[in-house]
């Protein structure tokens, strides 16, 4: 089910093309866990760079979905209107599978821990039902509307 699409992304989350990385968020429970999509389109920005001949998703820009992903999450949460999430650390990433253009990435984001502005969410990709990224992400919230 199609919880909301990319304009109702926009209104929780700051980021915009070419770094808006979530299509739709499909399931949402929020503070605790969101599962999102991104179809790898073959005019992404970093295809004809990365590789020339063989375009692979930068593992980065893999983490950086997760992140969105789970900024979804915890934005979510009226108490977090206005606010960013940061990252604050990233641990236990392993890249199981490619990314390439043309997949549909299934993103999940389980958020386990939270002590204050500083959360842990356990973030998994998937591309046709199997792991291809998998990481444990760390952000600190900041409130940027008042700096």
């Amino acid at each position: 089910m199609k919880v909301f699409g990319v304009d109702e992304i926009k209104n929780i989350i700051p980021h915009r093309d070419p770094f808006l990385f979530l299509d739709e968020v499909m399931e949402l429970n929020p503070g605790k866990m969101v599962s999102a999509r991104k179809i790898i389109k073959k005019d992404e920005f970093w295809v004809k760079g990365h590789f020339p001949n063989f375009a692979v998703c930068p593992g980065v820009i893999a983490i950086e979905m997760l992140a969105q992903a789970g900024a979804v999450c915890i934005l979510a949460l009226p108490q977090n209107k206005g606010k960013v999430a940061l990252f604050a650390g990233i641990n236990k990433a392993r890249f199981k599978k490619q990314i390439l253009p043309g997949d549909e990435v299934i993103l999940n984001v389980n958020i386990v821990k939270m002590i204050g502005d500083i959360g842990i969410g356990r973030a998994q990709a998937f591309v046709d039902g199997k792991i291809a990224v998998f990481a444990e992400i760390m952000f600190a919230l900041k409130d940027y509307s008042k700096d």
